[in-house]
């Protein structure tokens, strides 16, 4: 049995990638755990507080060599794993070591510091794949900047712009967030040694040289006190990351709409049976774009899971914390699924530019009224010549003409004949949005990713 599509050998291929789901395996984190206990012993040594012999016998014992199955059911008894798993790999140390082991730490020292360690190399795939797709994306930017297609307000025609303009705002999006990373990670991966109550009061005022030796063998920060009650890291983490697929998530309901049939702009990578229907074999269905959008409907749950843990008691939270490990691996399980389809959708992006030329046409010329209007203000004044083109756009739609034939038409415009012409050019629109493409294409690749 699962209870999370993450966790299923049925769904989790769809919502997280193989790589992620290995970083936040069972057997990972009982590495993870192992490899804090043995920067602690060598912290320990580092101090005269244990033997040098103590890291080596615990860099010996692998995951494999501990019974995961009998540590879960200890757990559902101990209430959290740390405490069966020091029993279990005590039984491996000998007797002079053993005595040693685990000395001044508590439980949830090496819980945090283990998941803050899978939550490193977690952020090492993710920070992989957000580079790939902003490379990319910069990419079909450059590729399509003068690529006119139809501007959408509301979901309705406005005036025209380019391709390369649309997908120089998804590169935006997605690099803002990604260059975030470098300021998030040195406050979030921090180790956690604090003892029982966070004074680790049984080494007197060796304590913070423990810590930063025990956090320098790790890589990481080493805190100025101890992190038990200060849940922030973890909540700022969770929702860093659905705010980065959010991101994703922008992409990928333009995909949506311009995959659609009545659009057909453009269309996702294509592999023999991807995106098919049970129903209909003539379907082409977006799949990256829902799994993306998928993971963004997901993730907001987590992210609140996180910041309701902030509200802890005094110096060990009960509860709040143990749904940090609910919430925290599931939201990188979906960053990893849903970067794993921007790659693909950026790198593989079919771009139809014949049908967004086409597409431009079906307004019969109103996505020009402003540029018709400000061509008529300088004469007719503003009010007046929105007036007229209001009126005349609604002769578009009842009588299927042309924006620009119906105004030529108007005796009152009749001397304005060669500023209407040229307000239906498409080059300044294509111009002006070629330019703010180069220019956010030029800031993307500033950005530290």
């Amino acid at each position: 049995m699962t209870f999370s599509a993450l966790d299923s050998e049925l769904l989790g291929p769809l919502f997280a990638t193989d790589a992620m789901r290995d970083v936040f395996s069972d057997r990972n984190r009982i590495a993870t755990m192992l490899r804090a206990e043995a920067a602690l012993a060598r912290a320990l040594a580092s101090q005269r507080l244990a033997p040098q012999e103590l890291a080596a016998a615990i860099d010996a014992i692998s995951p494999d060599d501990l019974d995961i199955a009998a540590l879960g059911r200890d757990t559902a008894i101990a209430g959290v794993p740390t405490i069966p798993f020091i029993k279990a790999v005590r039984e491996k140390l000998p007797g002079e070591l053993e005595r040693a082991f685990h000395k001044g730490a508590t439980t949830q020292d090496i819980v945090d510091t283990a998941l803050v360690l899978q939550m490193r190399d977690g952020l090492q795939l993710i920070e992989r794949d957000l580079a790939r797709t902003i490379k990319a994306l910069v990419r079909v930017a450059h590729t399509h900047r003068t690529t006119v297609c139809v501007g959408r307000t509301y979901g309705q025609h406005a005036v025209p712009l380019t391709f390369g303009y649309k997908v120089a705002v998804w590169a935006t999006g997605i690099a803002e967030s990604a260059a975030e990373l470098a300021a998030l990670k040195p406050r979030v991966l921090a180790a956690s040694l604090g003892g029982p109550v966070g004074t680790l009061a049984t080494f007197g005022d060796k304590g913070p040289g423990l810590v930063e030796a025990f956090a320098r063998e790790l890589d990481l920060a080493a805190p100025p006190i101890a992190w038990h009650a200060l849940r922030g890291r973890m909540a700022e983490t969770a929702a860093w990351i659905a705010i980065m697929i959010g991101t994703l998530a922008k992409m990928a309901g333009d995909v949506v709409h311009l995959m659609s049939t009545e659009v057909g702009e453009v269309a996702e990578p294509h592999m023999p049976g991807r995106g098919g229907s049970s129903a209909m074999p003539h379907k082409r269905n977006p799949v990256g774009s829902t799994v993306i959008l998928a993971a963004h409907a997901a993730a907001k749950g987590l992210v609140t899971t996180l910041i309701d843990g902030m509200a802890v008691s005094h110096e060990r939270p009960p509860g709040p914390w143990h749904a940090e490990w609910h919430a925290l691996p599931q939201l990188f399980g979906l960053a990893s699924g849903a970067l794993r389809e921007a790659v693909a959708i950026a790198e593989g992006l079919t771009v139809d530019a014949e049908r967004m030329r086409k597409n431009l046409d079906i307004a019969q010329g109103l996505l020009f009224s402003d540029a018709v209007a400000s061509a008529l203000a300088a004469r007719h004044g503003g009010g007046e010549a929105h007036h007229s083109i209001d009126q005349a756009a609604g002769r578009v739609r009842v009588e299927g003409k042309h924006l620009r034939d119906i105004l030529l038409a108007d005796p009152k415009l009749r001397d304005d004949r060669e500023a209407i012409e040229r307000a239906f050019d498409l080059a300044p629109f294509v111009d002006a949005a070629a330019l703010w493409t180069d220019r956010a294409l030029e800031n993307v690749e500033k950005l530290d990713i």
